[in-house]
């Protein structure tokens, strides 16, 4: 298959209802023609994190005005696509069924192939998108709800290394903003304060670090926070402006202490397998924590390793990146049928054990 392909993607996992249209000619950059995201932060302020009732009924809502305006801007109507992909798992169930019903009425509708994407191989693909990355690759995809390291060898073929055997990091990044009154998503609020702060000032654990592999752990770091703000509370009766940034620096010197230690070991496991090119890419919403990239970066130059990572709007959910993958299926025969199905779990490694728990809906990850 080696024609022009141009594809609409659609991402709604969780609180960005997003569009966008890639277009590929073998050989050449992929081009990304709209990239539509309509985010929901003041949706869900007053909470305290994402509702996924809310966020369902914003992502119904949005995905129709979210597709025409990608269309729009990218100058096609919907006879000009090759495609639609769509992410059909994992994520918030309410959403996640919104952007599936939406792409298949777009399908069926204009007479288009239809692909369900993993979220988290969009995640995964990035690279390929944005450098063109030849395969294996190592991919650390780190974000609001999962953790893991993979190898990647194909658009459909990725061995899970180790992952986050609880809270993913920026799940520990948006609970530490809440244990300190910061703003929701809690990574920037997070990372602002921590510039101010005195990285060292607080002694925080480094979970597991002394336990072989590349499992990680963040629930007993997010718990050593609420012990810190507690303990000075106690002793001053609150905490100031600068002790709020002191933990806040403490704690992202800590994950990105983790994430570096664990990536090395990873790298070790990767390099075994003899890549010509050796690389390290890194995507999902943590990975524009500028702190974290910077210790990754350090630790490749030290391995003679390539370090990619994606420009910091295909950091967070988007829709170019599920257009991108679902190009990627559909040149290696993937196809989805009108009986396509919304899925809350959807593990990459489908050989590896769940880290994360499983029940009647499958393994979480």
């Amino acid at each position: 298959m080696g024609q022009t392909l141009t594809f609409l993607g659609l991402e709604s996992s969780c609180d960005d209802t997003a569009a966008a249209v890639i277009r590929h000619t073998p050989g050449q950059t992929p081009q990304i023609l709209a990239n539509v995201v309509a985010g929901q932060t003041a949706l869900h302020a007053n909470f305290g994190g994402v509702v996924p009732e809310i966020a369902a009924r914003a992502h119904a809502e949005k995905l129709d005005s979210c597709v025409q305006e990608a269309l729009a801007e990218a100058g096609l109507a919907l006879s000009a696509l090759d495609g639609v992909a769509v992410t059909a798992g994992p994520g918030l169930i309410g959403g996640v069924m919104s952007g599936v019903m939406c792409a298949k009425g777009l399908a069926a509708g204009a007479g288009l192939p239809l692909i369900g994407v993993n979220h988290l191989a969009g995640h995964a693909l990035t690279p390929r998108l944005t450098d063109q990355l030849e395969f294996p690759y190592l991919m650390l995809l780190v974000s609001g709800g999962h953790c893991q390291f993979l190898l990647v060898r194909g658009s459909d073929d990725f061995s899970r290394l180790g992952g986050t055997i609880d809270d993913a990091p920026g799940e520990a990044f948006d609970k530490t903003a809440r244990l300190l009154g910061l703003a929701q998503p809690g990574g920037p609020s997070v990372e602002k304060e921590a510039t101010a702060g005195e990285q060292n000032r607080f002694k925080f654990p480094r979970p597991l670090m002394n336990k072989p592999g590349c499992d990680m752990s963040f629930s007993g770091l997010k718990t050593a926070i609420l012990r810190a703000r507690d303990a000075l509370v106690a002793e001053k009766g609150g905490i100031t402006v600068q002790d709020r940034a002191d933990i806040c620096a403490g704690f992202q010197t800590a994950v990105r202490d983790v994430l570096v230690g664990k990536t090395e070991r990873a790298l070790t496991t990767y390099m075994a397998e003899d890549p010509s090119e050796p690389a390290l890419a890194v995507a999902g919403g943590v990975a524009a924590n500028m702190a974290i990239r910077g210790g990754l970066e350090t630790l490749c130059k030290q391995r003679g390793v390539e370090f990619l990572a994606p420009p910091l709007r295909l950091c967070t959910d988007n829709a170019a990146m599920i257009a991108w993958a679902g190009i990627e299926r559909y040149r290696d025969g993937q196809r989805d049928g009108m009986n396509l199905t919304a899925r809350p779990r959807w593990p990459l490694d489908k050989a590896a054990t769940p880290m994360l728990g499983s029940g009647k809906k499958g393994a979480k990850a």
